[in-house]
């Protein structure tokens, strides 16, 4: 994990219409929540230094997401990453994948999860290691299979800076998709 005062960014799609499903979960099961961060899907992370970002930087990470059409998409239902996260399915995940493919192709130095994992999965996080373990995620999962399937209009980006102490993450720039 970076040290807290390591600032750091990432892309990402907010869905802030999940907001009212997951946002009490999150703010006991994901740290990222904790950190500022919103309801959303990661195209990229970690991405660019935050003071490396340029306006070179800004322009090239908008021509890559205006390649992708603006969309609809659903999350129907929960997943699973072993039994440390949980997490919300989007559907359809090849426009999430796209973006992160186009993001990717103009930034070929910053691979998704630094690479940690062969295959990007597009998803929702809802809870990640809490302290509770599987039984927090479990019964949270519980309680949001009742209020699924969420719906969602995705049609911009948002490039996020911050570090791991509370309430630091912003909103450089919001960058939309390309219309329909």
């Amino acid at each position: 994990m970076p040290a807290p005062m390591m600032a750091q960014s990432a892309v990402l799609v907010p869905v802030p219409e999940a907001e009212p499903a997951v946002s009490r979960h999150r703010a006991r099961l994901d740290r990222a929540a904790a950190w500022g961060v919103p309801a959303h899907v990661t195209i990229l992370y970690p991405f660019v230094a935050p003071p490396a970002i340029t306006a070179d930087t800004m322009a090239a990470l908008a021509g890559a997401v205006a390649t992708v059409p603006a969309f609809d998409c659903r999350f129907p239902g929960t997943a699973w990453f072993g039994q440390d996260v949980l997490w919300l399915a989007p559907e359809p995940a090849g426009r999430f994948r796209a973006l992160t493919r186009a993001v990717s192709a103009a930034f070929p130095g910053h691979l998704p999860y630094g690479g940690a994992y062969p295959d990007a999965v597009p998803h929702l996080t809802v809870g990640d290691r809490p302290a509770g373990g599987a039984a927090d995620l479990r019964a949270a999962e519980t309680e949001l299979l009742r209020e699924l399937p969420i719906t969602a209009r995705i049609s911009r980006v948002w490039l996020m800076t911050g570090t791991t102490a509370p309430g630091t993450w912003r909103t450089m720039a919001e960058l939309p998709l390309a219309t329909a």
